[in-house]
C-alpha cells in the first residue's frame, strides 16, 4: 500500500508544483497491468474483496507503489498468470508496459518494478489430466 506523502512534479514555471497522491499510481498501474496478454487477475486484499462484494471496483489491488530516500518509484505488481503463459516473457512485457504507461500519463519514471506471480489460472480447457507447460521453454538452435 501506497503511503500518505504525495509525489512532486515540477511544472513548466518555476513556481509551478503538482501532487500525485500515490494511490493515483497504483490505479494506473492496476489497470495497465490487467490489460497486459498472459495476466489472468491482479491479487486482491480483504479491502479490495469487500469492494468488489459492495460493487466497487478497487483497481489499486495487487499494486504497492513506495518512494526510496532519493524519490525513485518502486512498483511491486502482484498477479495470476493463465496457465500455459511464459512467465519470463510475462513478466517483462509486464514491466515495459507499465513503465511506459506511467511515464505517457504522469511524466514520472519508476526505478524498479518487481513482478511477484501469485499464482496460475487454469481454464476449463485446460484442467485437464496429463496437460503441462513449461515455464521456461528451452531454446531451440537451428
Amino acid at each position: 500500500m501506497a503511503d500518505n506523502s504525495k509525489i512532486l512534479l515540477s511544472g513548466e514555471q518555476a513556481d509551478e508544483q503538482i501532487q500525485i497522491d500515490p494511490k493515483v499510481i497504483e490505479v494506473i498501474l492496476g489497470i495497465a497491468a490487467e490489460k497486459v496478454d498472459g495476466v489472468a487477475a491482479m491479487r486482491g486484499n480483504l479491502k479490495s474483496s469487500l469492494s468488489r462484494v459492495l460493487g466497487r471496483n478497487d483497481r489499486g489491488k495487487g499494486v504497492d507503489i513506495s518512494l526510496d530516500a532519493d524519490q525513485a518509484l518502486t512498483a511491486d505488481i502482484y498477479v495470476y498468470l493463465k496457465s500455459g503463459s511464459n512467465v519470463p516473457v510475462v513478466a517483462s512485457k509486464l514491466q515495459r508496459e507499465l513503465k511506459e504507461q506511467l511515464r505517457q500519463m504522469t511524466d514520472l519514471v519508476l526505478k524498479t518494478i518487481n513482478v511477484h506471480v501469485v499464482g496460475l489460472v487454469f481454464s476449463e480447457e485446460l484442467d485437464t489430466p496429463g496437460v503441462t507447460s513449461e515455464l521456461f521453454p528451452e531454446d531451440k538452435e537451428d
